[in-house]
């Protein structure tokens, strides 16, 4: 239920929170996908990591999200044990002909890359340090193009499927020097005809969804859960994902200048306050202990 009404405001809002700006015209097409583990204090989901001394694991539930750039909320959200591999989101994302998905090497599939190139579904991700491929060809770099762009080049990848070899795909691998960190990125995609700064431009915006996921573990009770099975926990999740929702809705409408977290701290401290709550965002220096007298007043006299 929860997540129908999530999805339904989502449908509903959609159009007020999605941001049409833009730098470049592949933005729209843009789809971030990552993941976030919320630990747990019961081991209700399995959770990954080293055994502590005690020999008992806290659980833990990972929160897998799909966003468009330009959306600024979750657009697609699936639950696992957070033991779930992120490559296994791949089979539940939303993605049409022409739109570009991006996410971290964790979702690092060959076979699923291969049917996105099949499908007209394009990404962009990051090659895995221990990643086997064979070199065919080294694409010119043109003067106009970033400095940081170090390599481009046309690579072989072998598709293997329970140790079997199924197959043999070609991708492109831009090697990247990111000045401000000091380090080198390398590019996988299927964007063959892109200039190569732009691949690693839409690698960085990818960081918007880790925005998302700080400002939803900073804003809402969620290191802290009321029920102690799995289902109570997804509820709570859900609520959160739909006051963050509502909240980015009045944060859009509001003229007024606001911080995020100063916005969802007046709404926690004033739930129960008789206020409206969109002319008090806009004018918060006006007199509205006066106001709320007065609204008071008009009530209990016409009845």
């Amino acid at each position: 239920m929860f997540q129908d009404i999530y999805y339904s405001l989502l449908k509903e809002y959609h159009p007020i929170i999605s941001d049409s700006r833009q730098s470049y015209a592949w933005e729209n097409r843009l789809e971030i996908i990552d993941s976030s583990t919320i630990s747990l204090f019961k081991d209700i989901l399995s959770c990954v990591g080293r055994k502590p001394n005690t020999g008992k694991r806290k659980g833990g539930i990972k929160v897998h999200t799909q966003i468009n750039l330009q959306g600024k909320v979750p657009k697609l959200i699936w639950f696992s044990a957070a033991t779930t591999h992120d490559k296994q989101f791949l089979k539940h994302v939303q993605l049409e002909k022409g739109k570009i998905a991006v996410f971290d090497k964790g979702y690092n599939d060959y076979k699923t890359f291969d049917e996105f190139t099949e499908n007209g579904i394009f990404f962009v991700t990051r090659l895995k340090s221990n990643a086997s491929y064979e070199s065919v060809k080294e694409n010119d770099i043109p003067n106009y193009i970033d400095d940081g762009v170090i390599k481009d080049e046309i690579i072989r990848v072998d598709i293997k499927e329970n140790g079997a070899y199924l197959k043999t795909i070609e991708l492109r691998k831009i090697a990247y020097w990111d000045d401000d960190n000091k380090r080198c990125f390398e590019f996988i995609t299927n964007l063959n005809g892109m200039n190569a700064w732009h691949i690693a431009l839409i690698y960085k915006k990818r960081w918007q969804i880790e925005l998302l996921f700080k400002q939803l573990k900073q804003n809402f009770p969620l290191k802290f859960f009321l029920g102690d099975n799995e289902n109570a926990i997804k509820i709570q999740i859900w609520c959160a994902l739909i006051v963050n929702l509502l909240l980015t809705v009045i944060h859009k409408k509001i003229k007024r200048k606001w911080a995020f977290s100063n916005l969802a701290s007046f709404c926690r401290l004033h739930l129960f306050n008789y206020i409206h709550l969109i002319k008090f965002l806009e004018n918060p220096e006006k007199d509205w202990l006066k106001e709320y007298d007065a609204q008071l007043q008009l009530k209990f006299s016409s009845s």
